[in-house]
């Protein structure tokens, strides 16, 4: 980490940018986040509303519909024009075998908050993106934050890079849910979800752009290291997701729809508003290989 004007590109540098005409967009930061303003969740895309909203995904990273108050069929029927739906089995079901429902604050045991994660990536595949859903919200607090990896990526210095170009790191699921859940719910899924290994440095498949790919929650070592120099230069790429220059934080009220694009960013939800209650339902997007 250090003082000074970072670079902040939002873009990749050979991006042709077009007006939006089929909805308008608003920022909410400098390179990631972006309300859309216009489209109704609860009807049915178009093909080319559908290839509208997917180029707002790809430049902004993570977009934000206010007030959508949709369904969760509607939740999952949008989710589906960009590809099939996760299951989770470690997460508590919705209304749905692929809808995840958080059900936070009140008396629940504090769970998977206060961490800067990209989600599933312990899965060979891991998602291409996620919808959520507020459906209740405390009167204070309750923020969710979003972080450009692309961004984290460009400022590192040139000495990092190298170390990092071609390396990969191994993913898995225990680290993150050991916190939460005993060995006796854990161990029948090892066979479910083994350890896998991913590039630390990952190229997005539609924009081209070099992205930081570890995170705290599941990546657990760089192959190829002691552990202590993995300890090391992993604590310090996981850092960069701190930086604020490269963040959009999101005030949510009930009804709002958060899109993100899971393979470009990281995110956090915070853990501010108990004693109150936080209720949210989430369908994550199937994604690729890693490359």
């Amino acid at each position: 980490m250090y003082e000074g004007r970072r670079t902040l590109r939002r873009l990749p540098d050979d991006w042709q940018e077009r007006p939006y005409e089929l909805f308008d967009v608003v920022p909410q930061g400098r390179v990631i986040g972006a309300e859309i303003r216009g489209v109704d969740l609860a009807r049915p895309l178009t093909a080319a509303l559908r290839e509208e909203l997917n180029r707002a995904l790809l430049e902004w990273k993570v977009l934000f519909f206010r007030g959508a108050r949709i369904t969760s069929e509607q939740q999952r029927a949008f989710a589906l024009n960009w590809g099939e739906l996760e299951t989770n089995p470690l997460l508590a079901r919705g209304s749905a075998d692929d809808v995840v429902r958080f059900d936070k604050g009140g008396s629940a045991t504090p769970t998977f908050e206060n961490v800067w994660h990209a989600d599933v990536t312990f899965r060979e595949r891991p998602a291409l993106g996620a919808v959520l859903q507020l459906h209740e919200v405390p009167p204070v607090g309750g923020d969710t934050m979003w972080a450009d990896m692309a961004a984290a990526y460009d400022n590192l210095p040139d000495t990092i890079k190298a170390r990092i170009d071609g390396a990969r790191a191994v993913h898995d699921f225990i680290p993150g849910f050991a916190r939460f859940y005993g060995p006796d719910r854990l161990a029948p899924l090892q066979d479910r979800f083994p350890p896998v290994t991913h590039p630390v440095v990952r190229t997005h498949p539609e924009t081209g752009r070099r992205m930081l790919f570890v995170n705290t929650s599941f990546t657990t070592h760089i192959v190829g290291m002691d552990r202590e120099e993995s300890d090391r230069l992993l604590g310090h790429l996981v850092r960069q997701a701190h930086v604020p220059e490269y963040q959009v934080r999101f005030h949510w009220q009930a009804g709002d729809v958060a899109f993100w694009d899971n393979r470009a960013t990281q995110h956090y939800a915070v853990d501010d508003y108990a004693p109150h209650r936080r209720v949210a339902e989430r369908v994550a997007i199937a994604g690729d290989l890693p490359y």
